[in-house]
């Protein structure tokens, strides 16, 4: 239960209480007649050790940025968007121009062979957003999400 809901229910019982309090003291009864049941109600501040959810922190990159704002059309949640940074982190480090001399595997994403992105725009060796495009577009064809993708490669070495 969050602290918002546990503060509004604690206060309508304080109130409550309150207001019942006041109806019984104008009462005849025995119980309101005592002199303990005419002191003041005492109230204090209300305090909680849980702590917020800490808020997703936009990335500082130009190209996480963009990245991010594909995750998130997507409707995938911020661990896909993690999962998908620790891919691509250890596959490119989220340089565009990445290129894998022995392979031949090129850009973010690291397309193999590279020119398979090209069926995303004819800038894809400039443009890291026809990259990322692209390179989420593979990864929701063959693993689903970015965690599936991101599975693999820590199994294999290779997504």
């Amino acid at each position: 239960m969050d602290s918002k809901r546990v503060f509004s229910g604690t206060l309508v019982s304080v109130t409550a209480f309150t207001a019942l309090t006041a109806a019984l003291s104008t009462t005849d009864s025995a119980w309101a007649a005592t002199p303990d049941s005419r002191q003041p109600i005492r109230t204090g501040i209300w305090t909680t050790s849980a702590q917020p959810k800490m808020a997703a922190v936009r990335p500082a990159s130009r190209n996480k940025k963009i990245a991010l704002d594909h995750v998130v059309q997507r409707a995938w949640n911020f661990r896909e968007f993690r999962c998908l940074d620790n891919l691509w982190t250890r596959e490119s480090n989220w340089n565009h121009r990445a290129l894998n001399h022995s392979s031949g595997a090129y850009g973010i994403p690291q397309a193999l062979p590279a020119g398979k992105m090209s069926g995303a725009g004819r800038d894809w060796k400039v443009n890291p957003e026809t990259q990322i495009r692209w390179g989420l577009a593979y990864i929701k064809g063959r693993y689903g999400r970015p965690c599936g993708a991101w599975g693999h490669w820590k199994s294999h070495n290779w997504y």
